[in-house]
């Protein structure tokens, strides 16, 4: 062996001691935040906005809308009472117990925009370049059969829901590389791209099912068989498509977690649900169900006057929270040739009268939006600053005003009087090849006249859609609408097969892989998924990679603001409104904590009167 082999081999020998250690070298933590370090430490004993001495016991009885077909909510098939609109906010579903809380919608923590804390997870354990992370079990935890939640679920979870889950799935955990069980209660992830933090976040929001319970079942199948759960809650009865009700689990496993304190106090909730929220209305004025989450305007304003002879009995409040608005608005399917013209978009957007609306329907209760992240330092506001001309100046294809000018709806005086809005939006729909003819808008090469459809799924909201109807009849377009069931709207929507339809999105503080699931191109035509506008933006990709990639707050402050710059001047949906508190209205037999979680509506901190 020459000298210089001998040299290396006795080189590699002394410093692989200290490789070992470097490769070895991890943080091991209770906590996980995308930016700052977690407000709570490892030896808190509850959350600063629950009342720990909660006491436990009594009934709820709640209200959904629409209706079910299945009980498993993590694929493409089927309806389940968890994806109903507006179930989140009751902090009890079907879903399962997750590795971490805290950022999930279903399982939130109330006062902190993005910090996971473990769950099933004892700990979190990663490298500083977050290559990889490891989940260190809770050797308690259980699902509700008694049989203790193990490595090997995780992995089957995840592997399920990337297999045979929805698709959502697949776009969110991309990035996941390799998914190895190291020992009975730890599970490793092998992570790339350039927001691997955030994707260690996201996968503590996996949802860890029982290995055993689906092994000779069928995932992707719909199913009113209760699957197998770990959480505080279980299913107790099921009558399809009307209600289900869940039983607290009285030896649960982590009901002393300091996760779990002053929480999940009723012994039995149930949810009725009402496919209209008028019917549900008559219903909750003569006490069938306990908490009425309002959104309607003109009913809170005077829909609640048969409670005036019975003083006390019922009580409304408007509690206040930090969260940025969901995004709401009327959707275009720019898949559809008539609405792949951004001249097209921006003609119709200037043709609701949100003014007339909020006076004439909403009591005056509403604020506009005039961003995709209203009420949050998220949104685009003001001229752009000289570091976002530079920055955006390198996207080609976007509107030039996108440069020099403020993105700002046309306000009406609300009188119905819109001649100066006609007058615009006439002007870019002749620029976009539409004339009108004798009170007709027609395409000037093919004389076809403008007309589509938008899809409904609540009667209530044919209210605020016929005038819109309305007004652009005013410059010669036909607008029907077409009200169905949500089967058939889910359907649809999943397919894409629509004109135009309302959504309602939620959004964060903290932005991140639900960016990619709206506006992405990768999920343009992504059966299933939630871009359904259909865009199609380099500009959107890029920046939206910046957000999630963003190392601080501030650098995620000022990407999300020149994507809302460059997503409201492609006007891909014409922009609704929103309110900065909850409507919640009950039946007088609830205590609550005194303090209110800004990010969380609360509900699982709530308890009955003794």
């Amino acid at each position: 062996m020459s000298l210089f082999k001998t040299l290396v081999i006795t080189l590699s020998l002394l410093l692989l001691p200290i490789c070992g250690f470097l490769q070895a070298s991890s943080i091991k933590s209770h906590a996980l935040s995308l930016y700052d370090a977690p407000k709570y430490p490892a030896d808190f004993e509850h959350f600063d906005y629950v009342n720990p001495h909660a006491p436990k016991g009594g009934s709820v009885r709640y209200m959904a809308t629409g209706t079910f077909d299945t009980l498993n909510p993590y694929t493409l098939k089927g309806q389940s009472p968890v994806n109903s609109p507006g179930f989140i906010l009751y902090s009890v579903s079907e879903s399962n117990e997750t590795l971490m809380m805290g950022t999930d919608a279903l399982n939130r923590s109330g006062d902190e925009p993005l910090t996971a804390y473990g769950l099933i997870a004892g700990s979190i354990e990663y490298p500083e370049d977050f290559s990889w992370v490891k989940f260190h079990l809770r050797p308690e935890a259980r699902f509700h059969d008694g049989t203790p939640i193990q490595a090997s679920d995780v992995q089957f979870s995840f592997e399920t829901l990337i297999d045979q889950g929805h698709p959502r799935f697949r776009t969110r955990y991309r990035n996941v590389t390799n998914v190895e069980v190291t020992d009975t209660l730890s599970v490793k992830f092998s992570l790339r791209g350039d927001s691997r933090r955030r994707l260690a976040i996201s996968l503590g929001e996996l949802p860890v099912m029982s290995q055993d319970f689906w092994r000779n079942r069928d995932f992707s199948a719909t199913t009113l068989t209760p699957p197998m759960g770990s959480g505080p809650y279980k299913i107790s009865n099921v009558n399809p498509g009307r209600s289900i009700t869940f039983d607290r689990v009285q030896d649960y496993w982590g009901k002393d977690l300091a996760v779990n304190q002053g929480r999940h106090n009723f012994d039995q909730v149930r949810f009725d649900f009402y496919r209209d929220l008028t019917v549900a209305f008559e219903a909750f004025k003569a006490q069938q169900y306990d908490v009425h989450l309002e959104y309607i305007s003109k009913n809170w304003a005077t829909g609640y006057r048969f409670a005036e002879s019975k003083p006390g009995e019922l009580i409304k409040r408007e509690i206040p929270h930090g969260n940025p608005a969901n995004l709401q608005g009327f959707v275009f399917n720019t898949r559809n040739a008539l609405f792949s013209e951004p001249k097209v978009r921006e003609a119709l957007t200037l043709m609701f009268d949100f003014e007339w609306i909020n006076r004439s329907l909403f009591h005056n209760a509403y604020k506009r939006s005039n961003s995709y992240f209203a009420n949050s330092p998220l949104a685009a506001t003001g001229l752009p600053t000289p570091e976002e001309q530079t920055a955006l100046a390198q996207f080609d294809g976007l509107d030039p005003r996108i440069l020099t000018e403020q993105y700002k709806l046309p306000i009406t005086q609300g009188d119905g009087n819109q001649r100066a809005e006609m007058r615009r939006a006439l002007t870019l729909l002749r620029q976009a090849g539409w004339e009108l003819d004798k009170g007709i808008l027609r395409n000037t090469s093919t004389k076809t006249p403008f007309r589509f459809e938008a899809l409904i799924r609540q009667q209530s909201l044919s209210r605020v859609m016929v005038p819109f109807q309305q007004s652009l009849k005013k410059i010669g377009i036909q607008l029907d609408l077409r009200l169905i069931d949500s089967a058939q709207y889910k359907n649809r929507m999943d397919n894409f097969d629509f004109d135009m339809t309302t959504i309602a999105l939620g959004q964060s503080l903290t932005p991140g892989n639900e960016l990619r699931q709206y506006f992405h191109s990768a999920n343009a035509n992504l059966n299933g998924g939630l871009n359904y506008a259909g865009i199609v933006n380099p500009a959107v990709d890029t920046l939206i990679s910046q957000v999630i990639s963003a190392s601080t707050n501030n650098e995620a402050i000022f990407s999300a603001r020149m994507l809302d710059r460059v997503l409201l001047w492609q006007f891909y949906m014409v922009p609704n409104w929103y309110i900065d508190y909850h409507r919640v209205a009950y039946w007088n037999r609830f205590g609550y904590p005194e303090s209110t979680s800004a990010y969380d509506l609360g509900l699982s901190t709530w308890w009955i009167e003794p």
